[in-house]
């Protein structure tokens, strides 16, 4: 984590809050599709959509990606969203920046990724990091969390968990000592851990995080959920009625949970970034705007080849309250 010419550019201290999903945003790291080198080899791989893309020939081309990405740049910068955006490190998958840390409240959290091979991404944003104002916390190695399973919402954080069955999967990416740490650290928070099923081969059933699963929209007042992936109806049913009962919630197929439908990525309570593919997200994004949200739609099918979407490609560092 040595100095280098970002030290010139974070001459600010950089402030950060987030208490939930949807308040204006006002400033995000996000994800960079350059230099990714090639894919890791079909054997080596953990989640199962990517497994399916690359035994099919189908897995994407770092221009796709760049040009998505971009994309996704481009309407941060339309809304007046300051970007911070990770070293370049050569022939890494730096895309996915949910993963690697999480704000809630006034806090950093660096998070302690499932897969070892990633740690290396979290000294791309260390330049950012130290640059910080509030607190930053860097969790035990014991404690196994990514930020997709990560949801500040009120007084609650909800957390993504591995349901009965499939704690040993490669694909249980946040573990019960997390649930422990979050709650030491934030003791005025109720941390509600949220079971989900996870498979290792099978694309449409697995929850990879909570925001596989769940999301919620507008202001605080609707949600997206896939209440399959739920190990406990109950928990779906106390999150519908949280954002006021079936009506204001938008339940998705499994379909729709493999083209991660409910992974997309709020700028406000009235902006909403979605996918542009109509057949994949087209009922979606109908629903979205008959709540009266205005729907950025941008292409990203290509990345949600890697079972990630929009949500996963941001780390927010500061929203407006």
């Amino acid at each position: 984590m040595h100095g280098t010419k970002l030290d010139k550019v974070y001459t600010k201290k950089i402030n950060i809050k987030v208490l939930d999903e949807t308040a204006p945003l006002e400033a995000v790291i996000l994800g960079i599709a350059s230099d990714l080198g090639d894919p890791m080899p079909i054997e080596f791989s953990v989640d199962p959509k990517s497994k399916k893309h690359k035994k099919e020939g189908t897995f994407p081309l770092e221009s796709d990606l760049r040009r998505e990405n971009e994309a996704f740049a481009r309407v941060f910068a339309k809304h007046g969203v300051r970007i911070y955006r990770p070293e370049n490190l050569p022939k890494e998958n730096q895309i996915f920046a949910r993963d690697i840390g999480f704000v809630i409240d006034n806090t950093f959290i660096k998070a302690n990724m499932g897969l070892a091979a990633r740690e290396p991404e979290f000294t791309a944003i260390w330049e950012i990091v130290v640059n910080i104002a509030e607190e930053v916390m860097f969790p035990p190695q014991e404690v196994k969390i990514e930020g997709g399973d990560v949801f500040p919402y009120k007084k609650y954080i909800f957390v993504g968990q591995a349901a009965r069955g499939c704690e040993n999967m490669g694909c249980n990416r946040t573990n019960k000592s997390a649930i422990e740490y979050l709650e030491a650290k934030f003791p005025h928070k109720i941390v509600k851990p949220i079971p989900l099923y996870k498979s290792d081969n099978d694309p449409y059933g697995n929850c990879l995080h909570l925001d596989c699963a769940f999301q919620p929209v507008g202001n605080n007042d609707h949600c997206i959920i896939f209440r399959d992936g739920f190990q406990n109806q109950k928990d779906a049913d106390f999150l519908v009625n949280m954002f006021g009962g079936k009506k204001n919630c938008y339940e998705i197929t499994k379909e729709q949970m493999y083209h991660m439908n409910s992974n997309v990525f709020s700028i406000s309570p009235s902006v909403v970034v979605s996918g542009a593919d109509e057949k994949e997200f087209g009922d979606l994004n109908r629903w979205l705007e008959s709540i009266g949200l205005t729907v950025e739609k941008i292409p990203y099918s290509e990345t949600a080849k890697m079972e990630g979407l929009l949500r996963c490609s941001t780390l927010p560092l500061r929203r407006r309250y």
